[in-house]
């Protein structure tokens, strides 16, 4: 999963990135709102986490720009304590969420697990597939119960594949949602990690549709 972190407070800004990519995500940063939207505008991102003051463009303006564009990635909205104003008018403008600063990060990355989760229509912290169970919370996975040792690379491509459970993931798209914008997007990785994963899934589970991509699905659901 693909997050970006826009926060003008280089401090706050590298605290949030940090706990992100140590829960698993892929991070990119930005410290203006100018640049914010420019990177909501032109990359996908899977939840966008934003700074309500923040020089160039405020973050109103921000995900205002975002909705009027048709981008509808969840957004979670950084606002001041005794502001109430702020989160009605970030909430109107097409925030999801809001937390009000100071914050504790964990309490930021159980609200960015439920936005991604929620618009991938999930309402659980466990998502199921077959005898694979992934914990959206701890970012871990089990078959049967026996804990899977994936790599950073494989859990973000599992998590991806099952958070879309059913739908046909594209190879492009698996890029453009498990590396950061400098990665090399010609890169043919995705059908090692895919090969790799499959190995250690033990079950047959993800299915290669040719010319389109990759789809996850339970046993009984593939023989439908």
């Amino acid at each position: 999963m693909r997050i970006l972190v826009i926060e003008d407070d280089v401090n706050l800004n590298r605290q949030l990135s940090d706990a992100l990519k140590e829960a698993g995500y892929v991070v990119d940063q930005a410290f203006d709102g100018e640049e914010g939207h420019y990177l909501g505008e032109t990359e996908p991102y899977d939840a966008v986490i934003l700074d309500i003051g923040l020089p160039m463009m405020d973050g109103i303006s921000v995900v205002e720009k975002w909705r009027s564009e048709g981008k509808g990635m969840p957004v979670l909205m950084l606002t001041a304590r005794d502001r109430w104003s702020d989160k009605v008018a970030g909430i109107d403008a097409g925030a999801d969420d809001y937390v009000a600063k100071p914050f504790h990060v964990e309490e930021v990355l159980a609200r960015v697990r439920a936005l991604i989760r929620r618009a991938a229509g999930h309402s659980s912290s466990e998502i199921v597939c077959g005898p694979v169970r992934l914990d959206t919370k701890a970012s871990k996975a089990t078959v049967d119960g026996v804990p899977l040792k994936l790599t950073s690379h494989e859990f973000r491509l599992l998590s991806y594949l099952m958070h879309h459970m059913g739908q046909v993931v594209s190879r492009t798209e698996l890029v453009e949602h498990m590396y950061d914008q400098d990665f090399d997007r010609d890169s043919n990785t995705i059908e090692v990690f895919v090969g790799r994963l499959r190995k250690k899934l033990g079950v047959d589970l993800i299915e290669t549709v040719r010319g389109l991509g990759y789809r996850m699905q339970a046993p009984s659901e593939a023989a439908k």
